[in-house]
C-alpha cells in the first residue's frame, strides 16, 4: 500500500458539485492499494498514520501526532498512486489491486484509524472525485508499506 499523507489546515471532497467530506486541521491521506498487499499493509499504514509526528509543539518542532493534536484524517482511495511511468508515457496500473479487493483494504486501513480514536471522514472509492486542501508547510509524507518489511 502506498500513502501520500498531507497535513492540512482544511480538507474536503466533492462528488458532482455535492459535498461527501470534510475535516479542519488533520492529515489528507491519498492511499492506492497494490496487488498483494493484506491487512498487516493496512494495520502497518494505519499506525504510522496515526502515530506520525508531523504537527508542531509548542517549540515549534514537528513532535505531535494528529491524535495528540486532536486532528481529523480525510482518506481518498486512489489507484493512480501506483502507476508505472517507466516505459513510454502512458502510465501502467497493473500494480494496483483490483477494485473488490482494494475496496476491502481500503475500508480496513479507514476503519483501524477510528478504532484509534481518529475522527475519519471518506472519499468514495471508484468515484470521479474533486479534492480541495489547504497544505499546512507544506508537510507531505510519502509512505510505502513494502519498503517498510
Amino acid at each position: 500500500m502506498r500513502a501520500v499523507i498531507q497535513r492540512v489546515l482544511e480538507a474536503s471532497v466533492r462528488i458532482e458539485d455535492q459535498p461527501v467530506a470534510a475535516i479542519g486541521q488533520g492529515l489528507l491521506v491519498l492511499l492506492g492499494v497494490a496487488q498483494g498487499d493484506t491487512e498487516s499493509d493496512a494495520r502497518y499504514l494505519a499506525d504510522k498514520t496515526s502515530g506520525l509526528r508531523i504537527f508542531s509543539d509548542e517549540g515549534g518542532l514537528m513532535n505531535r501526532s494528529v491524535i495528540e493534536c486532536g486532528g481529523a484524517v480525510l482518506v481518498v482511495s486512489q489507484f493512480t498512486l501506483l502507476g508505472d511511468v517507466r516505459r513510454g508515457r502512458r502510465p501502467s496500473f497493473t500494480a494496483a489491486a483490483q477494485p473488490e479487493e482494494a475496496n476491502q483494504l481500503y475500508e480496513s486501513y479507514c476503519q483501524k484509524l477510528m478504532a484509534a480514536g481518529i475522527a475519519v471522514g471518506q472519499g468514495r472509492f471508484q468515484a470521479d472525485m474533486q479534492v480541495m486542501l489547504v497544505n499546512d508547510g507544506p508537510v507531505t509524507i510519502l509512505i510505502d508499506s513494502r519498503k517498510a518489511f
